[in-house]
């Protein structure tokens, strides 16, 4: 069975930090590049973050010098370092394995998501 499981979620103040992580099984993720996605209340799912297999990294303008993804190829994880939060930030959020090719999101496996509120 293959499964994206998220965790690390939760209520933080604005300028708190969280760290996020993603445990694959069934799948290896190791050669695989793998994404952060977040979804607010009422809007569309939007890329934050991406690492490749050879851990570069890029990130969505409006989380540039907050977050930090990374990985763990010998846990088969991902994480989400997100450093000062704001209200804006709060949102459900997903790791996926990328396919080969295609944009940001061309993806074939989803996490279930965890969530993020950032509220004083």
């Amino acid at each position: 069975q293959v499964q994206l499981v998220e965790s690390g979620g939760g209520l933080v103040q604005p300028g708190g930090s969280l760290r996020l992580s993603c445990v694959a099984s069934g799948i290896d993720i190791s050669a695989r590049t793998m994404e952060w996605f977040r979804q607010a209340p009422g809007g569309q799912r939007e890329w934050v973050a991406i690492v490749t297999a050879g851990g570069s990294t890029v990130y969505a303008d409006s989380v540039k010098g907050r977050f930090s993804i990374s990985r763990d190829n010998a846990k088969n994880t991902v994480y989400l370092q997100m450093n000062s939060l704001k209200p804006e930030d709060t949102a459900v959020y997903y790791c996926a394995r990328k396919t080969p090719g295609g944009s940001y999101y061309s993806v074939d496996y989803w996490g279930q998501g965890t969530q993020v509120t950032v509220s004083s």
